[in-house]
């Protein structure tokens, strides 16, 4: 399988936007998934329905109003161009927001199940022992959740790597700035390179088989899927 210098320049930018989004999007969700798993507030529903929004939205239903956001005429343009930052779309980090809020719900899901999962009882000792709610919640609630918390990164970098229509809606398809292995596979399509296209459709293949067996090796992949769908 020959790969050329385009097709490693793709796969590179994709291992390193997946690899940023991952990180991001624990950072952002844990504390998403904590008051979702918590909280009795009648805003509960609202907000849970808004994070899964992407599961069930287009991608280029999403993909077209975060353009519209982030031009120059959208409030997260004209936010962006205020700071001095420029815009964001057909940007590389346009691509990391973009594939946050595409890839959120893969990450929030698992670890808001691993909160609920471990119910109430470990909180209420740790509460006995006059722990402090936010050092319970690194010491008890964040070690009872790392099944979740596995299972989420996987997903979301997962995800991240396949995502192909906010893909072509934000990040365009820019060598070395936003193109990604699927825009990549695309191109070779269009141009009727159907040999290129397939090594690089292979890889991908091979990748999402190896992640659905790591998320059937560390377990609770069915009711993590099941949740997601």
């Amino acid at each position: 399988m020959h790969l050329s210098a385009d097709d490693w320049s793709a796969i590179r930018l994709t291992l390193e936007l997946a690899s940023i989004v991952t990180v991001l999007l624990l950072i952002i969700g844990t504390p998403i998934a904590w008051w979702l798993a918590r909280s009795r507030s009648r805003l509960r529903g609202v907000v849970g329905a808004i994070v899964s929004l992407p599961i069930v939205l287009p991608p280029t239903v999403l993909g077209f109003y975060l353009l519209v956001l982030m031009g120059p005429e959208g409030a997260v343009g004209r936010f962006t161009e205020a700071l001095g930052l420029g815009r964001l779309p057909f940007t590389f980090p346009g691509l990391v927001v973009a594939s946050i809020l595409y890839s959120l719900p893969f990450v929030v899901q698992p670890v808001q199940n691993a909160f609920m999962a471990m119910g109430e009882r470990p909180l209420e000792v740790a509460a006995t022992l006059r722990a402090s709610p936010l050092r319970t919640f690194f010491t008890v609630a964040l070690p009872l959740a790392r099944p979740g918390f596995i299972t989420a990164a996987i997903l979301g970098f997962a995800h991240t790597v396949g995502e192909f229509g906010v893909v072509l809606m934000i990040g365009g398809n820019i060598p070395d700035k936003t193109r990604v292995i699927s825009m990549q596979i695309y191109n070779h399509v269009e141009a009727m390179e159907y040999a290129q296209a397939h090594g690089l459709a292979a890889l991908l293949l091979g990748f999402s088989f190896l992640v659905l067996l790591a998320l059937y090796t560390v377990g609770g992949a069915r009711n993590t899927l099941g949740a997601g769908r």
